[in-house]
């Protein structure tokens, strides 16, 4: 027990912790669409879910830090550019984000899918609920992989205790479980913030598909823009606000 006394050990877990919950906030963003899409008296059993996958594929990968570190040697080239199966996975990864986020999109922005008559049999309502329930889920666990991998390298690549490692991504699902709630209800309560969270996640597609092909993106430049961007929506959610109180009290 006498690790638990060095200063070093717990520096490195909370800056592992710090790193694992950045990395996660675009799976975080991605979760919460989703679940967007289901009732909302099975969206927290979703998020939940979700996150444990999240938290299971990181731990997983974790104990088998030599197989993905294998991960990063050249399977083959094209055009003299070196395709490892990490390479591998974040190209199809950013390519299924790319199409996701782009169809999402496409559905909050011009799609009527409520056109159709609803079916009216209990039976086919649970049968359809069921499957969109976990058609999600294996979706979520998809991305899961992909950004549990990238995350898992970067944490081998701070830290070498395996036990640190276990602790700061058990601690960093805990804190996005709980942020995820109230960042899902706030996504869903303002469709232009959830338009920009999904160009968020294309752009994460774009940055995973260029990482594949040895073109580095740093994230920094993706949270940078997203953040004065939802900065500025921020501003234009409390006018619209003010403006609606306003109108309200000339009404009254």
């Amino acid at each position: 027990m006498e690790f638990l006394l060095d200063p070093n050990i717990w520096i490195a877990f909370a800056m592992l912790t710090a790193l694992e919950i950045v990395l996660g906030v675009d799976n975080i963003i991605f979760i919460s669409i989703l679940v967007g899409r289901l009732p909302a008296d099975v969206r927290d059993k979703a998020r939940r879910l979700g996150l444990g996958f999240a938290m299971v594929s990181r731990l997983l990968l974790l104990f088998s830090l030599s197989w993905v570190m294998s991960l990063k040697t050249d399977l083959f080239h094209i055009f003299s550019i070196g395709i490892s199966g990490r390479d591998l996975v974040l190209l199809f990864g950013g390519l299924f984000l790319l199409w996701k986020a782009s169809h999402e999109i496409f559905v909050e922005v011009e799609a009527r899918e409520d056109d159709h008559a609803p079916d009216t049999d209990p039976a086919l309502i649970k049968a359809a609920g069921a499957r969109l329930f976990w058609g999600i889920i294996a979706q979520i666990a998809v991305i899961d992989i992909v950004f549990s991998l990238d995350s898992v390298i970067t944490a081998v690549g701070m830290v070498d205790q395996i036990g640190v490692m276990v602790a700061a991504v058990i601690t960093s699902v805990g804190v996005m479980l709980f942020a995820a709630k109230p960042i899902g209800d706030f996504v869903d309560a303002h469709p232009s913030v959830k338009v920009l969270a999904l160009a968020f996640l294309v752009m994460v597609g774009m940055a995973l598909t260029a990482e594949a092909l040895d073109a580095h993106v740093p994230k920094g430049y993706i949270y940078a823009a997203m953040s004065f961007s939802l900065a500025v929506e921020f501003l234009n959610i409390r006018a619209r606000t003010k403006r609606l109180a306003l109108k309200a009290a000339s009404q009254a």
